[in-house]
């Protein structure tokens, strides 16, 4: 995942412990430096007040404007340090400088719980440069760096980057949520996938626009920039506003788009003005029918009816840069329309920042936007696909292993199970996901033989909590651990309908599993009725929450759980990513509320439910998906070898 698969503050232990937090208080005050607007502050409360809440020792750092050199009262955080005091309800100490000896005696006094702030970290010329010397003494006042200061992350300063050579480095609530969003945009978009460019030059979109082309199903181009390639296309734009020295690099990338079979869309029509004003003569007319004299200034009605035909299609939406001249009131309905659509689209929508972003915040869209991006240069870089040095310098992730179990149900002899998994073994002997067999209890001895010497794992299908006795038909724990089985599937939900096992029972089996050596994959899920009913969450968590009872922290650390909706196994119907992601992720919660956050992040849920090659990479890349328990596509070898590269 490279820059994606970052750790954040959740990863790390902070009680007790000085942590220097970047953020970004680069507010606008008024001539009485007094704050007009505490966006920047408020969007940095979640990081704030979990650093608080989990007793740490809290050192904030960030610039404010743009001081030229020195101490600077009107550049002072003190405006930042009083609002911050009445948003927490407790007092923000602000140092007087920032690494001076007023700042390392207010640091070394701190108790767990309380809040400092340094002064302006801009008035020493060292930060921009990222001096050593001065990056140390900073680092030297904690033991934590956390960055949450997004919008300076394409920024290698001392306070941005610098501080990660000398202290453990992870993400803040802001930076984690830029990653997980937009990177997973980027990386592995739920498509299709469409993009809105606007603003005013080419020039400063071209490596976005390069990048997005690698990427996106559809491309939009609006805004000034759409006159410059209007006359790619050959078509008069009168005075419009026009990079004569990139229309041959807009011919390029309309056949580079076409090649590529990305759909670009330009205006259709436009609304034109006379000159330059807010109010300026205007009219409508056709892309192809700009008369000589007068300029674009927003996309035409038709054009907005086409775009947003685009956008509704899309399952991801990124938008950056207005679709006119948004800051006159008569030019700006073609992004109003656009944010409009994007916050109607019921897709994965992100906006850059600027006037995008103050579209959807002035129309009351925002709380409909999957997310704003809280950075201006810093997102624009981002969806370049360049390297952010705020983000690269942090901690990666221990990379996560997804396990792909197949579950064969009454299917396969003992022969044909050892010639699946002798063919399958010889193509998973690279594979990074963790392959695990399912097979019917005759077919054990055979698939254990197959697989010896390799990384596939059996797993049996279902088990009886008793080690031994007068239970016709039923296997023993003991048993499969002598025949070589690693893994139990349990509570499956054929188990539950056809064998009227109750989640007491699946905890029985549980703790049998585990006391034998051996690991279980608990299954839950609901009907269709359930789910219609809105009874998913509440009815997830009884099961589970049952199949927990007396099971250990380490236990469950070790353990793997299922969630199968029923009315997706064998139907042909498969949840959505986002409702399989939903599920997966009140179990985990659910995880937390019993045991802790390390045990939560530790457990593996998988989820199942018609599980193909065409859906796993998409779920298996959902942040509380660990990969799948798989059904009818584990018995066809080049179909489950797709899934488990997935």
């Amino acid at each position: 995942m490279g820059m994606y698969n970052k750790m954040s503050i959740e990863d790390i232990a902070i009680k007790g412990k000085k942590v220097i937090a970047r953020v970004d208080f680069n507010v606008p005050l008024d001539s009485e430096g007094n704050i007009t607007d505490d966006k920047r502050i408020v969007a940095a409360l979640p990081t704030i007040k979990y650093l608080i809440k989990n007793g740490a020792k809290t050192i904030l750092v960030s610039h404010l404007g743009r001081p030229k050199e020195g101490f600077e009262p009107k550049f002072s955080m003190k405006p930042t340090a009083v609002r911050l005091s009445e948003l927490l309800g407790q007092e923000v100490i602000l140092a007087k400088d920032v690494i001076g000896e007023d700042a390392k005696k207010k640091a070394s006094e701190l108790k767990e719980g309380q809040v400092l702030m340094l002064e302006n970290v801009r008035f020493h010329k060292e930060e921009t440069k990222n001096v050593p010397e001065f990056t140390k003494e900073l680092a030297s006042m904690a033991e934590i760096f956390v960055n949450d200061a997004f919008g300076t992350a394409h920024r290698a300063h001392s306070s941005t980057t610098g501080l990660a050579d000398y202290l453990p480095a992870v993400a803040g609530f802001l930076i984690k949520k830029e990653i997980e969003i937009m990177g997973k945009a980027l990386s592995n978009p739920v498509r299709p996938f469409v993009s809105i460019l606007g603003g005013a030059k080419v020039s400063d979109k071209i490596t976005v626009i390069e990048n997005l082309l690698e990427k996106v199903d559809s491309l939009i181009i609006g805004g000034g920039m759409a006159y410059t390639f209007l006359k790619a296309k050959g078509y008069n734009i009168g005075t419009s506003i026009c990079e004569d020295d990139k229309v041959d690099l807009a011919k390029e990338i309309m056949d580079k788009a076409q090649k590529k079979g990305v759909n670009l869309l330009l205006p259709a029509g436009n609304i034109i003005g006379k000159e330059f004003s807010p109010d300026t003569e205007s009219k409508e007319v056709p892309s192809d029918s700009i008369p000589d004299g007068w300029m674009g200034m927003d996309i035409s009605s038709d054009t907005v009816e086409e775009f947003s035909r685009e956008i509704k299609k899309a399952k991801t939406v990124v938008w950056n840069g207005p679709m006119g001249v948004f800051e006159f009131p008569k030019f700006a309905n073609g992004t109003k329309k656009i944010a409009e659509a994007v916050a109607s689209s019921g897709a994965i929508s992100i906006v850059g920042g600027g006037d995008s972003a103050a579209a959807v915040e002035q129309l009351g869209f925002a709380d409909k936007i999957t997310h704003i991006s809280t950075g201006g240069g810093a997102s624009l870089e981002f969806l370049e696909g360049k390297v952010l040095p705020g983000i690269a310098c942090l901690m990666d992730k221990p990379d996560r292993v997804i396990m792909a179990a197949g579950n064969w149900k009454m299917n396969k002899t003992p022969k044909e199970a050892a010639a699946f998994i002798n063919e399958l073994k010889e193509s998973t002997k690279d594979a990074k996901s963790e392959v695990v067999v399912g097979v019917p209890f005759v077919a054990i001895p055979a698939a254990v033989d197959a697989s010896k010497g390799s990384n596939v794992k059996i797993a049996a299908q279902n088990v009886h909590f008793e080690e031994s006795g007068a239970y016709t038909g039923e296997v023993s724990c003991g048993m499969l651990k002598e025949a070589g089985v690693e893994y139990v599937i349990i509570g499956h939900s054929e188990r539950r309908e056809y064998f009227a096992e109750t989640n007491e029972t699946i905890n029985k089996k549980a703790h049998a599993v585990f006391n034998s050596g051996m690991t279980p994959i608990i299954c839950c899920g609901e009907t269709l009725t359930q789910r219609e009913q809105g009874v998913t969450k509440e009815h997830v968590r009884y099961q589970i929450k049952i199949a927990l009872i007396g099971l250990s922290k380490v236990q469950v650390q070790r353990l793997v759980i299922a969630y199968e909706p029923i009315w997706a196994i064998g139907t042909g119907k498969t949840a959505t990513s986002e409702q399989a992601e939903e599920a997966c992720g009140i179990i985990r919660e659910l995880v937390e509320e019993l045991y802790d956050k390390e045990t939560a992040e530790k457990v593996r849920v998988l989820y199942g439910g018609s599980v193909k090659s065409s859906n796993a990479a998409e779920l298996f890349n959902m942040p509380n998906i660990d990969g799948g328990l798989i059904g009818g596509a584990s018995l066809k070898l080049d179909e489950y070898l797709k899934i488990v590269n997935a």
